[in-house]
């Protein structure tokens, strides 16, 4: 039975992640060193000592995750965990994963990913962009919600389940598409406690310094099928990926699309590489006849491996 690898994006950090499986394998720690000397400070020390607010912002935040899925990646290819037929990655757990399929360097990444993040922050700037998740409800009518705004920008950002769609865009627009989303019948819906609004139309300034940032660094084909976020369709070529991701900054993230695609490809179980564990409960949400863990922790890595 083949096996899929997805990596988590912003949401699944936390304070003191990783900590188990670097007490057991020094990798981890090592791994987190190359990734500071690019940064030009200690990523490990605010990884586990914060401060969290620290951890939070999203130019730290993203090579935080895309060097924990990463490593967490290393770990199992060192102890000779089964090799998977293809990978996705959550949003900025795109880039973990075409790092892990041999389409970036590391080091390369890391820098792209924390430049990606300033990029972000500064093309909507505190305050005047939000998210929010809208629960019980299907994609399309929570697309169709967005749609009745007409005073301001708001739009499906990310269709994370059957019934969790998140939206984004500004403030104002976001907080009418949730009131009409109660109205609509909505189970729960929740602000998220989000810096940028991500994956929506405020994201094109952003995307438009991002291309010729992306111009910078030496894309391969990948060894591995990566899906992508913005087509849910697996891409091999390198010419192919640079539009797809720069695309990604400010289209939705089709995730139902893309976990029913690796099911499509053949694959019954997908494991998830990073700090925690959001993707598998997505999944399972998703699709009930695929076999998801996550290697978020020592214990689940022996589990993992020993199957």
């Amino acid at each position: 039975m083949s096996i899929a690898f997805v990596f988590p994006g912003q949401g699944s950090q936390s304070m003191g992640m990783l900590a188990d499986i670097a007490a057991r394998e020094s990798l981890v720690t090592e791994i987190f060193s190359q990734a500071s000397q690019v940064l030009g400070y200690d990523l490990w020390d605010i990884v586990q000592n914060g401060p969290e607010s620290e951890l939070n912002r999203t130019e730290i935040t993203q090579p935080a995750l895309l060097t924990s899925g990463y490593a967490i990646w290393q770990v199992w290819v060192a102890h000779d965990g089964e090799m998977p037929t293809v990978m996705a990655g959550h949003s900025l757990g795109e880039y973990t994963a075409l790092v892990c399929a041999g389409a970036m360097e590391f080091t390369d990444a890391v820098a792209l990913v924390r430049d990606r993040g300033k990029y972000m922050q500064q093309a909507v700037p505190q305050g005047i962009g939000a998210m929010a998740a809208i629960l019980g409800l299907e994609g399309q009518a929570v697309t169709a919600i967005c749609e009745q705004i007409t005073d301001g920008t708001v739009s499906s950002a990310n269709f994370n389940s059957l019934e969790q769609t998140v939206i984004a865009g500004e403030t104002d627009a976001v907080n009418q598409a949730m009131e009409l989303a109660k109205q609509a019948g909505a189970k729960r819906v929740v602000p998220l406690p989000v810096s940028v609004p991500s994956h929506c139309a405020l994201m094109q300034p952003a995307a438009e310094k991002f291309k010729d940032r992306l111009m910078e660094v030496n894309i391969n084909s990948c060894n591995i099928p990566v899906i992508q976020n913005v087509d849910a369709t697996a891409h091999t070529d390198a010419t192919e990926l640079v539009g797809l991701l720069i695309r990604q900054l400010h289209q939705p993230v089709l995730w139902v699309d893309t976990i029913n695609r690796i099911s499509e490809m053949g694959c019954k179980r997908i494991i998830e590489s990073g700090p925690g564990k959001v993707l598998t409960g997505l999944i399972k949400r998703i699709n009930r006849d695929i076999d998801s863990a996550a290697l978020h922790s020592s214990v689940a890595f022996e589990t993992e491996l020993k199957r």
